[in-house]
């Protein structure tokens, strides 16, 4: 299968760069894969699993939450809001958190309080359910 340059690149760091023959992201239209000479397009990323098939026997996946992928005449970048290999994740991390996060939406006394812990348990729960794919 023919080869394109891939790029993930998060606040932090760099999480990948190099060529790939197919990457599946998370769009928030949809999903959809990547493949050397897709068009060109733009598009907001939901938080989900981004699928990268660097060849038939080596796949990652990442877990982003959110962001925008450009495909181009180059390839593919992801500029994601976080991104997790799916590998580094502890679920019973990610429980606690979600415990933490529910009492801290129950103690919540403002509507502006209510949303932010309403969103940030929304997505620690898409983190929990990227691990089961």
């Amino acid at each position: 299968m023919a080869a394109f340059h891939f790029e993930l690149v998060s606040p932090e760091k760099l999480l990948f760069s190099g060529d790939v023959e197919a990457v599946g992201v998370p769009g928030a239209e949809g999903d959809f894969q990547m493949l050397k000479g897709h068009a060109p397009l733009m598009s907001m990323l939901r938080p989900g699993v981004v699928t990268v098939d660097e060849s038939a026997s080596k796949s990652t996946k990442l877990f982003v939450r959110g962001g925008f992928a450009e495909v181009s005449a180059s390839g593919l970048t992801i500029l994601a809001e976080q991104a997790i290999p799916l590998a580094d994740l502890d679920t019973a991390r990610i429980d606690a958190e979600i415990k933490d996060l529910e009492e801290d939406l129950a103690d919540a006394q403002t509507a502006e309080a209510r949303q932010a812990a309403s969103e940030k348990l929304s997505h620690v729960k898409e983190l929990k359910a990227a691990l089961k794919l």
